[in-house]
């Protein structure tokens, strides 16, 4: 007897990221995720050497990065394959958030598979395919067939939706829930199938700025009773801290108001709310809050949904950094006659009047801005989990050491805490378990007897 409702897992298993998980019931296949796997792909790959984009993905298949399934990827990319193209074989994809190991891999599926999105996640897309240079890996939105040069972009079906609004996909009714997370536009799913409710977290968090939608999607999720709980495990060892954003807020806004010299600090710019933390510490600071050009779209997007209180580029209290470089986007050409484009001369010589949100990649410009001794690095990032992390960590620390910076971390993660996972997760109280995005999946034998801890490629049913 063919099962009604079945769970594989190509992704996220025993991993940090790079969820690929197909749902399938009564004859409709969905794709939750499909993210890339920053640890698989570093067992083979750096950013030097990387699998071989002339080959489509070939690289990928071979050493594990994607599943090889039939009715799956693009034509273009099946040709380079030496295969004959075959029409979709999944009815969508549902995106949890526009993190890389979430998102990317949808580069390769077939542009006829349509494509869930929240409408904010859908404008940190637009924001990265503005500011990045077209490749394999970040063709979301759109993609140029790799076997025919002179064709034209091909646009994917992107449907939108916003927290609540139930769909239906097939036979599974999806409804789509927001739950907090460190980027905007984060979402969970209850996965109403044949077989029952299937809950899937996406990542979340209890102790951000939005509490208050974890708590709203966790009594959704326990209400229905699932059958089964797919659910991140990031840091189920991290049992307790006192992070949170507003400590960020308060141990920075000190520590910038503690010297008069030049401060950079160094964060994701789609992380939203550390965006708005630093942006009131500049301005309660007296300060500049300075936005390197590149990172434009981000601002220009997101402001386009009110809710997100993210400033735009033309802000009263931004300036816009414009680098020594020998090319530049045409979107950043359009800055340079604002009132507000500053170079490293004006950074020179009032260092102490900016907050520069400048990354690793800008420090180049230290070179010109020949910052006073003794100014401030704010590191407001994770602590380094790689090896790879731990050189490019190496890199900063060198160039501070070199420039007599002073250094402080203050970060508040975009996942739970163990104790506060392990709560959500007796709190839904579901049939079954399956812990993905984690090294720690036996970790949740704590509050959940029949938890799986997933092979690969096998298929479960419900």
């Amino acid at each position: 007897m063919v099962p009604l409702t079945t769970l594989t897992f190509y992704g996220g298993v025993n991993e940090i990221g790079g969820n690929k998980i197909l749902l399938e019931d009564k004859g409709t296949k969905i794709f939750l995720d499909f993210g890339m796997s920053f640890g698989k792909n570093g067992m083979y790959f750096d950013k030097f050497m990387k699998p071989r984009t002339v080959m489509g993905i070939k690289d990928y298949i071979e050493m594990g990065l994607i599943p090889d399934l039939e009715g799956v990827y693009r034509d273009d990319l099946i040709q380079i394959l030496g295969r004959k193209p075959v029409k979709p074989d999944i009815d969508a994809v549902l995106l949890t958030h526009a993190h890389a190991d979430h998102a990317n891999y949808i580069s390769f599926l077939h542009e006829e598979i349509p494509v869930y999105m929240g409408e904010t996640c859908r404008h940190i897309l637009e924001a990265i395919k503005e500011r990045t240079s077209r490749n394999l890996e970040n063709e979301i939105l759109d993609y140029k067939p790799r076997n025919d040069k002179k064709a034209d972009e091909i646009k994917r079906d992107v449907r939108t939706f916003r927290t609540g609004k139930k769909f239906k996909i097939g036979s599974i009714e999806v409804e789509p829930l927001h739950v907090d997370h460190s980027v905007p536009g984060a979402y969970g799913f209850i996965l109403h199938t044949t077989s029952g409710a299937i809950v899937y977290t996406g990542d979340i968090r209890l102790h951000g700025t939005k509490p208050e939608m974890t708590l709203e999607f966790v009594k959704k999720a326990k209400k229905v009773k699932p059958v089964a709980l797919i659910t991140e495990g990031t840091r189920i060892n991290d049992l307790d801290s006192d992070e949170s954003e507003q400590k960020v807020y308060q141990d920075c806004k000190q520590k910038v108001q503690g010297t008069k010299k030049l401060v950079f600090a160094d964060f994701s710019i789609k992380d939203v709310d550390r965006l708005r933390t630093f942006y009131k510490i500049a301005k309660e600071s007296g300060r500049r809050f300075v936005i390197p050009v590149d990172n434009t779209p981000y601002l220009k997007h997101l402001s386009k949904d009110p809710q997100l209180k993210v400033p735009k580029p033309d802000d009263a209290n931004i300036d816009i950094f414009i680098p020594k470089k020998s090319t530049y986007k045409k979107y950043e050409k359009e800055y340079f006659d604002n009132g507000n484009a500053i170079t490293t001369d004006e950074i020179s010589k009032k260092g102490g009047k900016y907050l520069c949100a400048f990354a690793f990649w800008d420090f180049s410009e230290l070179i010109d801005i020949k910052p006073e001794p003794g100014s401030l690095y704010v590191r407001s990032l994770s602590e380094p989990y790689s090896e790879e992390m731990e050189l490019d960590q190496d890199r900063v620390n060198n160039w501070l050491k070199h420039f007599s910076f002073e250094k402080f971390q203050s970060h508040c993660s975009g996942h739970s805490k163990g104790k506060d996972l392990l709560e959500i997760v007796s709190e839904i109280n579901a049939k079954t378990v399956y812990p993905v995005h984690t090294e720690n999946a036996d970790m949740f034998k704590k509050v959940s007897a029949n938890r799986i801890l997933i092979d690969v490629g096998h298929k479960y049913k419900l």
